[in-house]
């Protein structure tokens, strides 16, 4: 998968949690789950593009790192 297609993937992924996350009902239990779905999904995209902009290899390897930890974490709260 080339950048330009992963970069419109990760918006696509950050687009629709934000709308499944507001449709979540008030609740306080759904607001703890919501801020945390939010935070790790939408973060996926920033870190890829942060990689992209990496200076050196260590921060190219360090920051899909943290990418899969955001993503395994959003796709644990969507089956919640």
């Amino acid at each position: 998968m080339d950048e330009k297609t992963f970069k419109t993937r990760t918006k696509k992924l950050a687009v629709a949690i934000i709308r499944q996350t507001e449709k979540l009902p008030k609740s306080r239990a759904a607001d703890v789950i919501g801020r945390q779905l939010l935070r790790s999904g939408t973060s996926v995209g920033a870190n890829y593009r942060a990689a992209c902009r990496a200076k050196s290899t260590a921060d190219m390897i360090n920051n899909p790192k943290s990418q899969i930890v955001n993503l395994k974490s959003s796709i644990q709260n969507r089956k919640s």
